[in-house]
């Protein structure tokens, strides 16, 4: 069954002239409530006696009497709104130290809900209520609590900042709009937040972006390192694979030292052994020589001690070992210090030529480690060379072809580019020349002349090296050129360019020599890979240039 409060509504105990709850309330003849105070100044303040809901008009002021049956109805309605109240109150949640608290509540602060302009308060829910219900209140202005009210204050006129100076951008009340900024440019805070929030979005967005950028540069990082630690353990490795070779040299030298003072060794104990086998036949001899002598100085036969004297008092035949010895083992350690010597030269030649080549092999795995796939481009060849399917081939083909002429296809010298060009960072390829008796390759510049007969050369902007003859005469286009001494036919050739550092760098990949290097250049446009193939004077250069792959552990 329902309670008596929730047939009960505020309207029915609601004074329409306060607009709150009956306090002492009378009843006047046309039958309307009112409290007695709020009628008594009513009509105080007015020249006629009249109802203020049904305009009835009373000749003489009605008497009253407070209707005791509507107070008391009055008094336990406000009783229980009260209990309502607290009721609601107590499910409020408390203000929070960072949190607006309600400037009505005594005891335990609750958080607040709204604050009000007009009357510079903030309300929790339950202080909140007459705003919702009374007229008059219903007409102030509300916002989400704010804990310095007097900071959305005017402080000229004490009115609620509503507007925006556009002019001087500040934030105005009505009447500063009517006095100091009459003539400038108004708009309501709304429509002015509204621009703002768009410039926000647009920062927004531009920190979104700055965001990813810095996401990508923390992936390019992270990438770098990974190719650190890539390159780093291959040269690592390489590196360990170098010392373990120059370790087993040094052993193996070690052991033919060894070997060969062990054979000495074995040498002089049987040259000794037969010096001591002589020497003890001497001994022998001599001793045999001592007894005899003896024996003819005790003898008393004075005839025959004249008699055999002269070859009894004759020493036996022996060897000069005192020459003998100081010869042969002066020789003999000399011999050891010869064969140790020769043993360190050789050493010393054999560790410097693995050391040299292993620091070739290690030099330009350094930088087959940035190899790149080189195709070459159709559009820049001239008319007469002849391209692979796959564009890795490239010869003289004897016969002109009827192309499209464009800016980039060369007119005049047998020459192509590469398809791919770069800009920065670091990069390898490798070219097939064997059995070519001209050729020509490295990297141009974008911005070559493809018209007209060059010289080859940085200031034209070529870094290249060439066959200039099937005499082997290699030569670095440099300006003047260098000619390369190289022992044998160049099988096939690698370029490395290094364009931050300023670098072009050519290889003999067979032998794994450096052959030459462009240093100190200044690279400010797109590099090409560049291959001429010269032409095929009939058939003796006939044989294609190719572009090889790379393998690192040639």
């Amino acid at each position: 069954m329902a309670s008596a409060s929730s047939l009960l509504s505020e309207e029915q105990f609601q004074c329409s002239i306060c607009l709150d709850v009956f306090t002492d309330p009378i009843t006047t003849p046309c039958g309307h409530n009112y409290c007695n105070a709020c009628i008594t100044q009513h009509w105080d303040s007015s020249d006629v006696c009249q109802c203020p809901l049904c305009q009835e008009s009373f000749h003489t002021r009605p008497q009253f009497s407070v209707n005791k049956v509507l107070s008391e109805m009055a008094d336990q309605f406000r009783k229980l709104k009260q209990l309502k109240q607290t009721s609601e109150a107590s499910q409020e949640p408390h203000a929070e130290p960072d949190d607006v608290s309600c400037d009505v509540c005594t005891d335990t602060k609750l958080k607040a809900l709204k604050s009000c302009l007009v009357c510079l308060i903030s309300y929790c829910q339950t202080h909140l209520e007459p705003h919702q219900r009374i007229a008059a209140l219903k007409r102030h202005k509300l916002i989400d609590p704010v804990k310095n009210l007097e900071d959305v204050m005017c402080k000229k006129h004490d009115r609620p900042l509503e507007m925006f100076c556009k002019t001087d951008h500040v934030c105005v009340c009505q009447f500063c709009t009517e006095s100091d900024h009459k003539s400038h440019q108004i708009v309501s805070l709304e429509e002015e937040c509204e621009g703002k929030k768009a410039e926000l979005g647009k920062t927004e967005a531009e920190v979104q972006k700055m965001i990813r950028e810095r996401q990508l540069n923390i992936q390019e990082v992270q990438h770098s390192v990974e190719l650190s630690r890539k390159y780093a353990d291959t040269e690592l490795a390489d590196s360990v694979q170098v010392f373990t070779a120059l370790i087993s040299c040094i052993e193996r030298s070690q052991a033919e030292v060894i070997n060969v003072i062990e054979k000495k060794q074995k040498t002089t104990e049987k040259q000794a052994e037969g010096f001591i086998k002589v020497l003890q036949q001497e001994i022998t001899e001599l001793e045999k020589r001592s007894f005899e002598l003896k024996q003819f100085t005790l003898t008393e036969d004075h005839l025959h001690l004249l008699q055999d004297f002269t070859s009894i008092n004759t020493l036996p035949p022996t060897m000069d070992w005192t020459l003998v010895l100081t010869k042969g083992w002066t020789g003999q350690l000399s011999s050891y210090v010869g064969t140790m010597r020769t043993a360190v030269a050789e050493l010393k030649k054999t560790l410097t030529h693995e050391m040299e080549k292993k620091l070739r092999d290690v030099e330009l795995r350094s930088v087959q480690q940035y190899a790149v796939n080189v195709t070459l481009d159709p559009v820049t060849a001239h008319c007469k060379l002849v391209l692979s399917k796959n564009k890795k081939q490239v010869n003289d083909g004897g016969t002109a072809k009827n192309l499209l002429e464009t800016k980039k296809r060369f007119s005049r010298t047998l020459c192509v580019l590469g398809k791919q060009s770069f800009s920065s960072g670091r990069f390898y390829y490798e070219v097939q020349v064997k059995g070519k008796t001209y050729w020509s390759l490295g990297v141009a510049s974008e911005s070559i002349n493809r018209k007209e007969s060059v010289t080859l050369c940085p200031a034209n902007g070529y870094w290249t090296l060439m066959l200039a003859s099937n005499g082997y005469r290699y030569k670095a286009a440099a300006d003047p050129p260098v000619v390369l001494s190289a022992k044998k036919e160049l099988q096939k050739v690698g370029v490395f360019v290094d364009y931050e550092d300023g670098l072009v760098s050519f290889y003999d990949v067979e032998a794994r020599v450096h052959l030459y290097s462009f240093t100190g250049c200044t690279f400010t446009e797109e590099l090409y890979p560049f291959f001429s193939p010269y032409p095929n004077y009939d058939g003796a250069n006939s044989v294609p240039l190719v572009i090889s792959p790379v393998n690192h552990r040639d």
